[in-house]
């Protein structure tokens, strides 16, 4: 293997871009310590983030509609950037109504994936390993109906929980990314 010919300024540059990715990958898990621990706030949040991405996104699809108002579909694109933005503001006034909607929609794909994945082991059957997919289907399926069961009263929980575990594992993957790029940039072979 041939050694790779870095020089100091880039050794700096990637020891900062390190530091960087460790230092984001701890507030990430902290963050997501916080919203396991604090699933109301956690769930509130994500739904007022979304509330206003669609604020946004609404605002720049009707400019961009009335931009193009010569163009061919003017009426679908403005009627989409209406819609979008009125989603945002609906989702901004009433945020509960939205953690319960979200927690609807997850229980659904958890549902969905359950029996795809169920209909996918079973065809894999004989095969070695098919009881895991199976088991991840049987596990989706059943925290659709837990979901199901206790909606809407725990939507927050449900909602602030999975957003917690997912910047806890956003966090520790990278962390461990930036383990792993420190340990390659300062090899022997760097």
């Amino acid at each position: 293997m041939m050694p790779i010919d870095v020089s100091s300024a880039d050794r700096s540059l990637t020891d900062r871009s390190i530091r960087w990715q460790t230092v984001w990958g701890v507030l990430l898990v902290l963050a997501g310590i916080g919203a396991v621990l604090m699933p109301m706030i956690a769930a509130i949040a994500k739904v007022i983030v979304l509330a206003w991405l669609l604020l946004l996104g609404g605002a720049f699809e009707t400019v961009h509609a009335v931009q193009t108002r010569y163009a061919r579909g003017f009426g679908w694109r403005l009627l989409s950037g209406i819609l979008t933005l009125v989603l945002g503001l609906l989702l901004l006034l009433w945020p509960s109504a939205g953690v319960a909607a979200l927690a609807l929609l997850v229980g659904a794909f958890f549902l969905l994936g359950g029996i795809a994945r169920a209909l996918l082991a079973w065809q894999f059957r004989p095969l070695p390993g098919w009881g895991w997919i199976m088991f991840d289907a049987l596990l989706s399926i059943a925290l659709a109906v837990l979901i199901a069961v206790a909606w809407p009263e725990r939507s927050y929980a449900v909602i602030g929980i999975l957003v917690g575990l997912w910047l806890i594992v956003a966090g520790i993957w990278r962390i461990a990314l930036a383990r792993v790029a420190k340990a390659v940039w300062h090899s022997p072979l760097a």
